[in-house]
């Protein structure tokens, strides 16, 4: 089967939530025998060198990147006031990528091209004009949802009122952006149900996000930092900014009372001049991990104290991989049908989030329980390449 996979990010080095995503999609189609053809936007803020690109991956995607400065800015903002379309997904709209798709659309016919996320919709008319392929929208999130729910945190008014301008287009333009393409790949059955209650007739599959194991054991030879609980991800995702602070404020006081030498790891990119220079007792900053396995071997439990988003959480996941025992939110959990209390703790207030952690730091038989538990599924859930070819089975039934 062909595919052409079409980005909005680069995909390597995979090091935050999106990028693992759209990676490990990659290397599951071709690992599944797929010919596989990847064209991404190269963004100023997630710029990636080529070169860092292994040359394997180069060979097996024939990888192509375009460049492209899509930061937001306060002219565009404004300006975008006085357009019908949203802010959020025009900054993707540019005439060099949709020349390089043009060029690989023309030397190359696809079965299937697949859309890796709701900023990649507005090529699908040049899709259409030049592919017979069925266009299949990979929805990350539903991400209109994500902005409804930061929406409802936002204290700024003027902000707020931007902000509801710019997701009621957004709302618009993804539930139409849904009836134009062949099939919808939610990486959760939470985002399938959503889509099917007000779509029942369209073609709709999830495929979760899957890791190879191989890459997820820990690192024996790290000194692991017991009493130590961590938060890991990207901080130019709102959500995982949001989640932060809500812990630092209604949380983190009365874990450090009770348990005075546990320390708080805050890490993940882009991270914020106010966390850097925080001034609370035993809480650390890592703004560049260098090594994922040797930060998840390091350090214990695992918190994802999300209060907005949808979709998948991938650093769950890893989490999951790597055999952590982990204390998330509802929302942090969502999309991934484990068992609460067995493969990990749920917590939803910050009474429940507090005393869950405080469990852990206090009973090491249940801690390491929820650590056996959690690689267990793995094993048994999330192996990539078997997730890859039941969507390469259903990709094959469009033809």
């Amino acid at each position: 089967m062909r595919i052409l996979q079409l980005c909005n990010k680069a995909p390597f080095p995979a090091n935050d939530g999106s990028s693992i995503a759209i990676y490990n999609m990659a290397r599951g189609l071709y690992e599944n025998n797929a010919e596989l053809h990847l064209l991404t936007i190269n963004t100023k803020k997630h710029f990636k060198e080529d070169s860092s690109v292994p040359q394997e991956f180069k060979t097996k995607t024939h990888y192509r990147s375009v460049y492209k400065d899509t930061s937001p800015g306060a002219l565009g903002a404004f300006l975008n006031l006085f357009s019908s379309k949203s802010y959020f997904i025009s900054r993707f709209y540019f005439k060099e990528f949709e020349d390089a798709l043009i060029e690989t659309l023309q030397k190359n016919t696809f079965d299937v091209i697949q859309l890796e996320g709701l900023f990649m919709a507005p090529y699908i008319a040049t899709i259409k004009k030049f592919s017979k392929a069925k266009i299949a929208l990979r929805a990350h999130n539903i991400e209109h949802l994500i902005w409804q729910r930061h929406i409802s945190n936002e204290s700024n008014g003027l902000k707020k009122a931007y902000l509801k301008i710019q997701n009621s287009r957004l709302k618009t333009y993804e539930e139409e952006i849904f009836t134009k393409v062949d099939v919808i790949v939610t990486i959760t059955d939470a985002d399938k149900d959503h889509i099917h209650k007000q779509f029942p007739k369209l073609n709709i599959v999830t495929c979760l996000t899957g890791v190879d194991l191989v890459d997820y054991e820990q690192n024996v030879n790290v000194i692991k930092q017991e009493n130590t609980i961590f938060s890991f991800g990207s901080m130019d995702w709102m959500p995982n900014l949001e989640s932060v602070d809500w812990f630092l404020n209604n949380c983190w006081g009365k874990i450090n009372a009770k348990h005075p030498n546990c320390k708080f790891i805050i890490a993940g990119r882009h991270m914020p001049q106010k966390f850097k220079t925080l001034q609370l007792h035993n809480v650390q900053i890592e703004e560049n991990v260098i090594n994922n396995r040797d930060f998840y071997s390091t350090y214990d439990i695992m918190l994802v104290p999300l209060l907005s988003g949808s979709g998948l959480r991938i650093k769950l996941v890893e989490g999951l991989a790597y055999g952590k025992a982990i204390v998330s939110t509802s929302i942090g959990a969502e999309g991934i049908a484990i068992t609460k209390g067995e493969h990990m703790l749920i917590a939803d207030s910050a009474e429940e989030f507090t005393n869950a952690i405080d469990r852990l730091l206090s009973s090491a038989t249940e801690k390491k329980n929820l650590e056996q538990n959690a690689k267990q599924f793995a094993k048994e859930h999330l192996v990539n390449r078997s997730i890859t070819k039941k969507l390469l089975d259903h990709y094959k039934k469009l033809h």
